[in-house]
């Protein structure tokens, strides 16, 4: 067992306050990662507060980290110590549907082995995320951070980077296509870059005409404010994808309508149910698809930490030093970010 030290929360109305606890054993096939970056992502304030109503508690959340391998079981080969790794939203799966089988264990027919709030697959135990000093993992949930990519940056990309390059090559965006993206946060922006990297002709919808500027330094090639119903009127039956994430509920019937026939709209986000209702029509008439998409699996997530070294792709953060990570929360609420906290696990140790 080793000992560690992180921060959660012991119910969802407390505060994320320090907590010392014991990783496993390494396991045959483990790798052991002292972490040096973990980025701080929306969906760890909603399972921090219970907001999905499934959390899990002593609840330690992150699924953003970024560390070096200290110790390896007798069966890793993947990775050896001293290695720069990258832990994302999942640390196990089933390994034998036909989702593992596909590389795309994030749809596991059983259920991932989510890095914070899950069963642990051998002993039952409660996962605890990367708000902490280190972390035990199967090497097959491990990845390599490649050369050029600077660390702390790095981290996102395991959750709001793949989250959005997972959708646009699974629906095959490229040169040519006109793409829509909907909200620049710490998703919206990296699927800006991303869209652009592909060869894709890409649009920013906000309500903020304000951050037209931004976008474009973002690779924005367009703005559409959508409060603007001349603009949105303007921009009707034009788009062939468009990349929703926005994380809280809206309507989407406007949006739909800016989609070519045929053209398709993404959902990253955990809006359900959706309100107000889809006017069918907006389908039905145009051969339009309403998409789902969830984080990345395995392979996939190398490919996209490839991707950004290729194409010098990096998040957007700011640093921060975990004490602050109450703050932050709030923070993070009010859209008071840009667009990624990422936490300096040295402060962990301050």
């Amino acid at each position: 067992m080793y000992t560690a030290i992180g921060y959660a929360a012991q119910s969802s109305t407390s505060p994320l306050a320090p907590m010392s606890f014991q990783r496993r054993s390494l396991r045959p096939d483990d790798v052991f990662i002292e972490i040096l970056y973990c980025g701080v992502c929306h969906s760890d304030i909603h399972q921090a507060r219970n907001e999905w109503g499934i959390a899990v508690y002593p609840l330690m959340p992150g699924h953003e980290i970024v560390g070096r391998v200290s110790a390896v079981g007798g069966q890793v080969t993947r990775h050896q110590v001293g290695d720069l790794v990258g832990v994302g939203c999942m640390v196990d799966s089933c390994r034998h549907c036909e989702a593992c089988r596909q590389n795309v264990e994030q749809y596991c027919l059983e259920g991932p082995t989510m890095t914070y709030a899950t069963p642990d697959r051998v002993d039952g135990s409660n996962t605890l995320g990367g708000y902490s000093s280190s972390i035990v993992v199967s090497e097959h949930f491990v990845l390599r951070i490649p050369q050029g990519l600077e660390p702390a940056s790095a981290a996102p990309i395991l959750c709001a980077g793949i989250t959005t390059y997972s959708p646009l090559k699974h629906h095959g965006v490229g040169p040519g296509h006109k793409v829509g993206v909907l909200g620049m946060g710490g998703l919206g922006h990296m699927g800006i870059k991303f869209a652009k990297a592909l060869g894709a002709e890409v649009t920013l919808f906000t309500r903020s005409a304000a951050k037209a500027e931004e976008a474009r330094r973002q690779g924005a090639d367009h703005v559409v404010v959508s409060t603007d119903a001349e603009q949105m009127r303007a921009a009707a039956g034009r788009f062939d994808f468009l990349l929703d994430t926005i994380p809280v509920q809206h309507d989407l019937n406007p949006y739909l309508e800016t989609l070519k026939f045929g053209g398709v709209h993404i959902l990253v986000g955990l809006i359900e149910p959706v309100e107000p209702p889809l006017h069918a029509a907006n389908l039905v008439m145009q051969r339009r698809v309403l998409a789902g998409s969830l984080i990345g699996g395995i392979a996939e997530t190398q490919e996209v930490l490839e991707f950004c070294a290729e194409h010098g792709i990096s998040c957007d953060i700011e640093m921060l030093d975990i004490r602050n990570i109450n703050q932050a929360y709030e923070r993070m609420i009010a859209g008071d970010v840009k667009y990624r906290f990422v936490i300096d696990m040295a402060t962990l140790q301050a």
